[in-house]
This record gives C-alpha cells, sequence and structure tokens, in this order.
C-alpha cells in the first residue's frame, strides 16, 4: 500500500480502537481523499483492522480502481438497502462508527432501516472529527502543496492590484481574479471569493455584487487557490484614492493585532490564547464590539478545518498546523478591514506561508 495512505489509516484504526468502535464508515468527501486518494464525487470507505474497502457505483468504478489501487472496490447502487447489508455481512462487526458530522438523519434512518431489515445485529455508533484530528496535522507534501496554492492567490493579488480601479464592479474584480487563478492553476478555485466595497465590507462574508467601487472606500478581497486538491487562503483591505482618518485607524489596528498574534502564537496554546492575542490589541483601540469574528482558522482540503482560533476554542496548537491568521473590524455603515495570512506552525512558532503585500 502507498506508505503515506498506509500511515493515515494505521492513525486511524489506532484512533477507531480508542473508540471503541471495530470499523469506520467514511461518507465526508475530503476525508474519503485523504485516506485513499480517490476523488469521485460519491462514494464511501469501509476501514476495519484487516479491510480497505472502497464502496461507489458504477460510474467510478474504473476510476477508484486507478486512484485507489490498494483498496477492494465495492460497487454499489442507489438502494442502500441492497448493498450496505451486504457491505458489512462478512466482516463479523458489532460496532460501526460513522461520521455523525456528515451523515443526515434521513441517511441514518436509511442505513438503520437497511440493518433491521436484514436482521443484522450491527451497532451504528456515532463518531466526529476522527480523521479531521488527523488531518489538522499536515505532511511536508501538504505544507508544499497549501504553499504552491499561496503563491498563486499572491500572484493573483498583485494582479487585480495593478488593474483595480474606480468604477470597477466587485463582480468584475472577483470574476478578475479567477480567471487569473484558473489559467494558473487550471484547478477549481478554493472557495467562493469575496470582494466587497464601502459599507458591503462590513459584512464579513459578503457576496460580489454590482457594486462600483468609489474613491476613499475601503474594499475587502478575500481569496484562495487551490493545489492537488489543497486551498489557500488570504485577505487583504485596500483603499482606492485617498485614505481618511477612520480607514487609517481601522488599518492599523487590524494590522497590529494580526502582527502581534504572528510574532507571539507559540505552540501548545489553544486557540482561545491565540485569539485573545489580537483580541486585546482590538479591545484596547476600541473596537471589540467590531471583532464578530475568530482569529482564525485550519485549512487544507477544505477551506475551514481544524483547527479553530477563537473564543472557547480549546483545541491545542502544535506544529505541523496550517492554519489563517485573519483579525477584523467591521462598522456598519461605513465598512470593514481584514487582514488575512495563511500561516504553519513550525518549530514552535508561527512562519508566514502567504506573502503578498499588506
Amino acid at each position: 500500500m502507498n506508505l503515506k495512505i498506509g500511515n493515515r489509516l494505521q492513525r486511524l484504526r489506532q484512533k477507531s480502537a480508542d473508540k471503541e468502535v471495530d470499523a469506520f464508515f467514511i461518507s465526508q468527501p475530503e476525508n474519503r481523499y485523504y485516506l485513499s486518494s480517490f476523488d469521485g464525487s460519491d462514494g464511501f470507505l469501509l476501514i476495519t483492522p484487516q479491510n480497505t474497502i472502497l464502496a461507489t457505483d458504477f460510474r467510478y468504478i474504473e476510476q477508484a480502481k486507478r486512484q485507489a489501487p490498494d483498496y477492494e472496490i465495492f460497487p454499489i447502487s442507489n438502494n442502500i438497502a441492497d448493498w450496505f447489508p451486504r457491505l458489512v455481512a462478512e466482516l463479523n462487526l458489532r460496532r460501526l462508527g460513522f461520521e455523525a458530522g456528515h451523515i443526515t438523519f434521513a441517511r441514518y434512518q436509511q442505513l438503520t432501516n437497511a440493518l433491521n431489515k436484514a436482521k443484522s445485529q450491527l451497532k451504528l455508533v456515532s463518531v466526529d472529527g476522527l480523521v479531521e484530528s488527523l488531518r489538522a496535522i499536515k505532511e511536508p507534501e501538504e505544507i508544499e502543496l497549501i504553499t504552491k496554492a499561496s503563491a498563486i492567490t499572491d500572484s493573483a493579488f498583485e494582479y487585480i492590484e495593478d488593474i483595480i480601479h474606480i468604477g470597477m464592479s466587485e463582480k468584475e474584480v472577483a470574476w478578475e481574479i479567477e480567471k487569473f487563478m484558473r489559467e494558473k492553476s487550471g484547478q477549481a478555485i478554493a472557495f467562493d471569493f469575496i470582494v466587497a466595497s464601502g459599507p458591503n465590507s462590513a459584512l464579513p462574508h459578503a457576496k460580489p455584487s454590482q457594486h462600483a467601487i468609489r474613491s476613499g472606500e475601503p474594499i475587502v478581497i478575500d481569496i484562495g487557490a487551490r493545489i492537488g486538491g489543497y486551498g489557500s487562503d488570504l485577505s487583504r483591505t485596500i483603499c482606492l484614492g485617498s485614505h481618511n482618518n477612520t480607514f487609517n485607524k481601522v488599518y492599523d489596528t487590524v494590522l497590529k493585532a494580526q502582527l502581534a498574534a504572528i510574532a507571539t502564537i507559540r505552540e501548545g496554546m489553544t486557540g482561545e490564547e491565540a485569539d485573545n492575542l489580537a483580541r486585546k490589541v482590538i479591545d484596547q483601540a476600541g473596537y471589540g464590539e467590531a471583532f464578530g469574528h475568530g482569529l482564525g482558522h485550519g485549512t487544507g482540503l477544505a477551506p475551514h478545518e481544524q483547527p479553530r482560533l477563537g473564543p472557547n476554542s480549546l483545541e491545542h496548537l502544535v506544529n505541523g498546523m496550517v492554519f489563517t491568521i485573519e483579525p477584523g473590524i467591521y462598522l456598519t455603515g461605513w465598512g470593514g478591514v481584514r487582514i488575512e495570512d495563511t500561516v504553519v506552525m513550525e518549530s514552535g512558532k508561527i512562519r508566514v506561508i502567504s506573502k503578498a503585500k499588506k
């Protein structure tokens, strides 16, 4: 078996044993890819101490054989009752873990009904975050892919800085960035971009609109590229024309908060402790109520994954984790400022991966 995949499966099997389940049924797409390299849009993994099974339908059988050659391929149909009991029947399982954060209640009922109809004694056990906890600590190859994605994102920001102008709509800016990234990477973008100007930039997750950019307005640009399945995340806030005192004060506060967090976050801190490093700076400047989201989040196969940096986050930050540092201030009616970089924890401290100028 592929050594990288084999090591991941070994760690998963240990975690499954700790949860007292005999096997793990995986449905979440990023987790499925992480453990098998299969990137088809439909399918399931069944991991036991001895077996690695990839269950998928006719459309993806050949793809599964190529991408996951060490897996046993199990053909399935649309009707779970037809195939799920057969999948587990010969494996002598008593407790099967499933991904509670991904399986819907309707799907859970289908699985349960299928087992009941087949008079199976197998018990489905709710388990959450098992594979995600493995994914939180990146391998060197994963960090390299995120670094390549970040380089494309940096180039895209430099490109848009050269051509953006007053009167251009938010949608036009977003489309120019997306075209640039697709030409450079040949892959889908990491997430739906945010380009928000003026009062729209006070919405942390604003969607690009037909709003035309005006002089003196803050413009929040939040973008990410994808390479080999792994994504980057970058936010910059710019202003065309003259900067007023409000923009200068808000921007300088956010930048100071970000730089303080980058300089002082250390391995072993919780997500809440890291968040507090930036939040104190913003609180002291009088904008505490205007920083309504967490300091950051993990990034990799998914745009948002472990760890989470924010209030009440007790996750510990450790070497190998890749995440964002993105404080922001949002003032209703005026606009907002967010500055975000993708970083990695190395040798106990932060190394910034993204390079676009602030």
